[in-house]
C-alpha cells in the first residue's frame, strides 16, 4: 500500500450516520471486523493521510468519541444521508478542504486523499470524486469548505440525491480503476467474512 508524501491540508469526514438496515440496522461503524471496530481500519488508513479527521455520527456518540476524534451529528437527525454528514463535517473542518469517506469501507488505500487532491488542483475544480473504471464513488469526495452555503442550501429545499448537487459544481474524477478493492464495503456477515479475508492477505503482503 503506497504512503503520502506528507499530511495534506484536509480535513477528513468519516461516515457513520446511516441507518445501516442491510446490517440489521446495526451501527456498521462499531461491527467488529479482523478484531476491532470497523471505523477503526478507516481511521487508521486517514489518520496518516490528512491534517484532521472527525466522525459523523448520530447515535452511540459516546463510543464513537472513544477513538480520540470529534464527533459531529447531522443537523437534521432524521437519518437524511451522505449529503447531510458532508454537511456537518463541513461545519467543523479546519481546513479549507474537507474528504469524506464511508465507515464500512475498511480497504482504503494510503493515497486516497493524494490522489483526489491531486485531481482537484489538475481540473481546478470544485469537487473531487472517486471512479473506480466503471462508477463514480460519490461518497469518496473532496471538497472545497466554501460550498458549505450552496451545500445548506441545497439541503434546505429537500434535495438528499449527491450527483444532483454535484451537477451545480465543477467536477474532477480522480481515477481509482488500479485500485477498485477501495470501494468494497460490508453490509452482511457474508461481505464481513470475504473483507477479512482479504484484509488478512494484505496484511501479509
Amino acid at each position: 500500500m503506497s504512503e503520502p508524501i506528507h499530511r495534506l491540508p484536509v480535513t477528513a469526514v468519516i461516515l457513520a450516520g446511516g441507518r445501516a438496515t442491510r446490517m440489521g440496522g446495526q451501527d456498521k461503524g462499531l461491527v467488529q471486523l479482523a478484531g476491532r471496530p470497523m471505523i477503526a481500519h478507516v481511521l487508521a488508513a486517514l489518520a496518516p493521510q490528512v491534517e484532521w479527521l472527525v466522525i459523523n455520527a448520530n447515535r452511540n456518540l459516546d463510543r464513537y468519541a472513544g477513538f480520540g476524534w470529534p464527533v459531529v451529528r447531522d443537523d437534521d437527525t432524521g437519518f437524511l444521508g451522505p449529503l447531510a454528514g458532508l454537511a456537518a463535517g463541513l461545519r467543523a473542518a479546519a481546513t479549507e478542504l474537507v474528504m469524506t469517506a464511508p465507515c464500512d469501507s475498511p480497504m482504503v488505500p494510503g493515497d486516497l486523499a493524494e490522489r483526489l487532491h491531486a485531481a482537484l488542483l489538475r481540473e481546478d475544480a470544485e469537487i473531487a470524486v472517486a471512479h473506480d473504471g466503471e462508477w463514480l464513488q460519490p461518497v469518496f469526495m473532496l471538497v472545497r469548505r466554501e460550498l458549505r452555503d450552496s451545500l445548506e442550501a441545497y439541503l434546505g429545499s429537500g434535495g438528499r440525491k449527491i450527483d444532483r448537487w454535484f451537477e451545480h459544481h465543477r467536477l474532477a474524477e480522480a481515477d481509482f480503476s488500479d485500485r477498485p478493492e477501495t470501494f468494497v464495503n460490508v453490509n452482511d456477515p457474508e461481505e464481513r467474512r470475504a473483507v477479512e479475508q482479504r484484509l488478512a492477505s494484505r496484511s501479509q503482503d
